[in-house]
């Protein structure tokens, strides 16, 4: 995290507003219009309605992430992974909440985009000339939401750089805007603020007709939650809480003013009206309009961002595949997944063509966020427990609060199951794909065993010396995982020493250290044998693509000039400023399932499915920048469940079996 963002400063607090808030400070758009309905407008409904919204900020947000589970930082990093980065020693299963949680969020993801881009370009329904030309669900309305999402995907791959410097300014004017407008419907009817008062919440939970399943509708003022906790590393906690005082009072202040206008406005039922838009006066709706579409598209990068960090994390804890990660700007937390960005992209297109308006999506929105959450709340247990020691009593208490909450929404978002099915799908392979990495590579790394180096040394000499044997490659290659420079991959020494040896001159063991700064492109060498066993430790910047082949020329050639590296005569001219044309040959192993393995079954399903996603991850070849000529990819079998009692028997030629 930037040094700089763990300070409060105006500029921080601009930033914050601009990456942060995107989500839940765009819910007003469609949130009273989801909690009304087709129901009819009363005082009850109203006010018990607006008093749940201002207490699910109250107790979901302000109180459990931006109070507590903020504090539940890693290295200036939140979100689930790095929650269960803090905790996962305390408890082994504890992996399963965090793939769940993460999930389930990126599943609920597809959603933000088109519910949110499709409430404010529905708002031009309001303007005089076009009420029949843009019209809720038909094909120009749907086709503009479509036509925005995509040019948003599409200028992924460029970054955000010079667009994100105006994200901040934009969302305060979003925020401005909004509590504005929502000061000047409450002026108008000031008795809505006694709304406050939770017990009006409580009787329309429990009083009105149906009124426990209307938390479903007001679960959406609190969905962008959990994706604040995951953005903490881009803007710091203390900015994030203290920007967060003005975004509530924002929020507050323009849904009690969508409530006053409910009360006064004489409708009997809300109909096709947006009573976001129905506060303001007619002709500030195309201003409006305007910086709602804008607000809406910084939402939407917001979570696309956040689903290209979440990805990233998964990938770096082994939960994910490895795929190509890009990093289109010199700031670290931004990065772009083509895969994941064009994934997201067909989501989003398939939820708006499937629901085609924002009032259909909103009956399906929600639920996956109710688990995501719960899971946080699983994990920040154990955070508390284990990390912060608090006193059980304290522990207990914050619970009690968590766990009513988060359940009561949990069973009033159930009902969406039946509209939703299809997330379920998306959600199900997110699941699926991250436990079998994860497991698998459990199981994988078990058999993956380190020797000191030292005790290879003699038997690489003699290899090397040994004429009779035929020469493999003047410079032999292999990448290594060991972070100590003294250890070496048993496998690896199996893969130069047994079966057929492999004669080099040179033997190089290279390993790769990621920076955390941009453009860092160091190399440290250690002989461990002089001319004969060496160890180059690159250290790369997060920004640099690890072309091996390029590099080790690189020290190849500086070895050969500052006289590091004997090179023979004959040689040498292979040497130069321009190329090196040295006889280098590149192994990397590759691990496949042996058919000698017995599994059980869940053991043989988790391995089969891991092999197979395997195939569709980055090679290492390409993922290394090596050169196919060069480079021999060399199968090794994993023998997890060998067969040990084969039920075998030798007969002789009469059939009797012999002795």
């Amino acid at each position: 995290m930037n040094p700089h963002l763990k300070k409060v400063t105006a500029a921080g607090l601009l930033v914050t507003l601009g990456i942060i808030f995107g989500d839940i400070g765009t819910s007003p758009l469609y949130v009273f219009s989801a909690i009304i309905g087709d129901r009819p407008i009363s005082q009850e409904l109203v006010y018990g309605g607006i008093s749940c919204v201002f207490w699910t900020l109250t107790l979901q947000t302000t109180f459990k992430y931006i109070v507590l589970t903020l504090q539940a930082d890693n290295k200036g990093e939140g979100g689930i992974f790095s929650l269960y980065a803090l905790v996962w020693r305390y408890r082994h299963w504890l992996y399963f909440p965090a793939i769940l949680g993460a999930a389930t969020l990126l599943a609920d993801g597809i959603i933000t985009p088109p519910i949110s881009v499709a409430s404010a370009i529905e708002g031009l329904n309001g303007v005089h000339g076009l009420e029949s030309i843009i019209v809720p669900g038909n094909a120009l309305t749907i086709g503009i939401v479509i036509l925005i999402m995509t040019l948003l995907f599409f200028f992924q791959q460029f970054g955000t750089k010079v667009v994100g410097s105006a994200f901040g300014p934009i969302m305060f004017v979003w925020f401005a805007m909004i509590m504005f407008f929502g000061i000047i419907a409450i002026i108008h009817f000031p008795s809505i603020l006694a709304a406050f008062n939770p017990w009006y919440g409580i009787k329309l939970l429990v009083e009105y007709p149906k009124g426990f399943w209307l938390l479903g509708a007001v679960f959406l003022c609190t969905t962008g939650a959990e994706a604040l906790y995951s953005d903490l590393g881009h803007c710091g906690k203390k900015n994030i809480q203290v920007s967060w005082i003005f975004v509530k009072i924002a929020l507050v202040a323009n849904y009690f003013g969508q409530a006053a206008w409910l009360l006064h406005s004489g409708k009997k039922t809300l109909g096709i009206l947006n009573p976001f838009y129905e506060i303001m006066p007619h002709w500030f709706l195309i201003p409006a309009i305007i910086i709602a579409t804008l607000a809406t598209i910084i939402a939407s990068q917001a979570l696309i961002s956040g689903s290209f960090t979440l990805i990233s994390e998964a990938v770096s804890m082994n939960f994910w595949p490895r795929i190509t990660i890009k990093f289109p700007t010199n700031i670290r937390g931004q990065i772009y997944i083509p895969s994941i960005n064009w994934i997201l992209w067909a989501g989003c297109v398939g939820m708006m063509l499937y629901f085609k308006d924002s009032s259909s999506m909103v009956v399906a929105y929600g639920f996956s966020i109710t688990v995501a959450m719960i899971m946080t709340t699983t994990l920040m247990f154990y955070y508390m427990k284990f990390v912060k020691k608090w006193s059980p009593i304290i522990i207990a208490l914050i619970l009690l609060i968590f766990i009513s909450v988060e359940s009561s929404f949990f069973v009033a978002n159930a009902v969406k199951l039946a509209k939703r099915w299809q997330f379920l799908i998306f959600e199900i392979t997110l699941v699926f794909i991250m436990y079998v990495w994860f497991k698998a590579r459990k199981i994988t790394n078990r058999f993956l065993q380190f020797d000191h180096i030292s005790d290879y040394i003699p038997a690489l000499n003699a290899l090397s010396a040994n004429t009779l044997e035929r020469k493999y490659a003047t410079h032999l290659v292999y990448l290594t995982k060991a972070n100590n420079k003294r250890n070496i991959e048993k496998r690896i020494m199996e893969s130069i020493l047994s079966k057929r040896p492999k004669r080099a001159d040179v033997y190089w063991f290279i390993h790769i250290e990621r920076a955390d700064e941009p453009y860092t492109m160091e190399y440290i060498v250690d002989e461990i044998e002089h001319d004969k066993i060496i160890r180059i430790e690159f250290k790369l910047g997060f920004r640099v693509q690890p072309r091996i082949n390029l590099f080790f020329k690189k020290v190849l050639q500086e070895m050969v000039e500052h006289h590091e590296l004997h090179v023979d005569a004959a040689d040498r001219q292979l040497f130069n400023k321009h190329n090196v044309s040295a006889d280098i040959r590149y192994v990397l192993l590759q691990r496949f399932l042996s058919v000698e393995n017995e599994f059980s079954l869940k053991e043989g399903f988790i391995l089969n499915s891991y092999f197979g996603l395997t195939k569709m991850g980055q090679s290492d070849k390409r993922a290394f920048g090596l050169d196919t000529s060069d480079t021999e990819i060399e199968k090794i079998p994993l023998l997890v469940a060998p067969i040990h009692n084969i039920p075998l028997k030798r007969i002789s030629y009469n059939g009797h079996v012999e002795a």
